[in-house]
């Protein structure tokens, strides 16, 4: 049961906003503070990435773990309770340790979750058919105790994807005659 009223309720989720959380600005500031440039929800890419950085050729998709079920797997069980693939199959999924599904109006947000997670990674997948490469961070990836392994680790990560598409392409030359020991000695001994 809901501890609050189902227009209060409402009000509470409808002044949710998807641009300028707090995780957002946590990972702005972040890469900014360590000389990184960036856009902000490309209206050209698909998704609206969070952040684009064409220099890396990489969308950033800073994600909350509740709205894009983080850690929640989609389970597909028949009447009897056993797994199964089937179309006529109940669709089920179970909580994570940072993604609670609320039991009220529990298949809405069922619903909700899974079209997020589809739309996900068909945008993943368009971006990545465009050349770019695609970076999610989780909002439980930016508490205190882990921001900072995460923003060295999405530091690390955006330098090794630069390295890998500037690297310096070696080309071989053909040996000279004098390496193949086939050439000929102006004096003998």
């Amino acid at each position: 049961m809901d501890k609050i009223s189902a227009e209060q309720r409402h009000k509470n989720m409808a002044a949710i906003h998807s641009k300028d959380t707090k995780p957002e600005m946590i990972v702005r500031k972040g890469l900014w503070s360590r000389g990184f440039r960036y856009r902000l929800n490309s209206p050209k890419l698909p998704g609206h990435p969070d952040l684009v950085l064409r220099k890396y050729r990489t969308c950033i998709f800073v994600n909350g773990c509740f709205w894009h079920g983080h850690g929640v797997e989609l389970k597909i069980e028949n009447s009897c309770g056993s797994l199964v693939a089937s179309s006529k199959a109940e669709r089920k999924i179970e909580n994570s340790e940072c993604c609670k599904i609320p039991t009220t109006n529990r298949e809405f947000w069922v619903a909700k979750i899974r079209r997020n997670q589809e739309r996900d990674i068909e945008e993943q997948k368009r971006l990545a058919e465009m050349g770019w490469h695609c970076i999610t961070i989780w909002e439980c990836e930016l508490k205190p105790k882990k921001r900072e392994e995460t923003l060295k680790s999405l530091v690390y990560t955006l330098n090794k994807i630069w390295l890998d598409d500037h690297q310096a392409v070696v080309t071989s030359y053909p040996k000279l005659e004098e390496e193949n020991g086939s050439y000929l000695k102006a004096a003998e001994e």
